[in-house]
């Protein structure tokens, strides 16, 4: 229309960011995404990620007396009229889905354009264990942006102790439930105290393995980012390991000597017993093997040869395998990290 015509004369507009939208995550990761955590658990979790470089973060909470100490305002979203919900995940759920407006609004305006969402939350306790009241708005969010991406949960299973009080385990449970045909990691969490018993102080137990797992995923993202000069775990592979529905495990280790006949064996058992995650017996849907060696195990060729075989050996217990095999200085050993995704059990 020439009534308008001058308008061009000025230039088209410049696309303005949202002033309180986060910032750009700082960490090398193949997957853009962004981490919610909701509750007091799903929160000190969530935390984890933020503080090793994640910024696309949330903390979601029906209370500000359960949040993480240190945490900058702009990552948090206090839900109105509920101080807490005293462990009762019905009543969790209708303050989430009376207020999904308020999460929905948070999501638009401090994340931007994301393709995937982590959503972080504690088993046994009322707002976490509610989580999934949200699943629709956070399908919802991505759908609107066009992102490519799913919404993943990762949830903690509580420790034997903690499972004799009644209230706690109906409320694992029902979170277990609400997430087990969705895209999901569960953090046992009897299983890391284990691990970590004897190293660090009861303060310093679960600060400790929220970090020591954020790492993990970290790294995992991270070297599908990365090209290797033997094999690369390419951005597309690690979509594909993440997009599979029901349960992941993921687990590590490391072989100090990997000059050995049974390294597939080590590997795979070692990687699945020290897991944060429960085992399972169960063939997976997809797998991911990354394997970090230095450059004089990739240039002793049997080692090399062990490797091989190493994948193959991961390769019979996963209808799909992926790999990747990374050159790293002054590693402290063979290092292996294991994805098996699509466990129903």
């Amino acid at each position: 229309m020439e009534e308008f015509d001058f308008v061009d004369h000025y230039g088209d507009a410049d696309e303005v960011t949202q002033s309180n939208e986060l910032p750009q995550n700082e960490v090398d990761c193949a997957l853009n995404c962004a981490f919610i955590g909701v509750g007091g658990g799903g929160g000190k979790l969530a935390k984890a990620f933020l503080d090793i470089g994640f910024n696309k973060t949330l903390l979601i909470n029906t209370t500000p007396k359960d949040q993480p100490d240190g945490i900058d305002p702009k990552h948090l979203v206090l839900i109105p009229d509920a101080d807490g919900v005293a462990k009762n995940v019905e009543f969790g759920k209708d303050v989430f889905r009376q207020n999904s407006a308020v999460v929905e609004d948070a999501l638009r305006t401090k994340l931007g354009k994301v393709d995937w969402i982590f959503v972080l939350a504690g088993g046994g306790g009322g707002t976490g264990s509610a989580c999934h009241a949200l699943d629709d708005v956070f399908k919802r969010y991505l759908k609107s942006i066009g992102a490519e991406g799913k919404v993943f949960y990762i949830v903690t299973w509580p420790t034997s102790q903690e499972l004799l009080n009644s209230t706690i385990t109906k409320n694992a449970l029902s979170l277990s439930n609400d997430v087990k045909s969705s895209p999901h990691i569960i953090l046992d969490n009897e299983r890391q105290v284990k691990i970590l018993r004897g190293k660090v102080g009861i303060s310093k137990l679960f600060p400790t393995a929220n970090t020591a797992f954020a790492k993990l995923l970290s790294q995992t993202f991270k070297l599908a980012s990365e090209k290797s000069p033997i094999q690369s775990f390419d951005s597309k592979d690690l979509e594909r390991c993440m997009k599979q529905n029901n349960r992941m495990l993921i687990g590590t280790t490391v072989i100090k000597d990997p000059n050995v006949d049974n390294l597939g064996a080590m590997i795979y058992q070692n990687c699945v017993k020290r897991s944060p995650c429960p085992s399972s017996q169960e063939k997976s849907k997809t797998g991911a093997l990354l394997l970090v060696a230095s450059p004089e195990m990739a240039d002793d060729p049997n080692i090399s040869q062990h490797m091989d075989a190493a994948i193959s050996y991961v390769g019979g217990r996963t209808e799909t395998l992926f790999s990747g095999v990374y050159i790293r200085d002054n590693v402290p050993g063979l290092v292996a990290i294991l994805l098996m995704g699509g466990i129903k059990k």
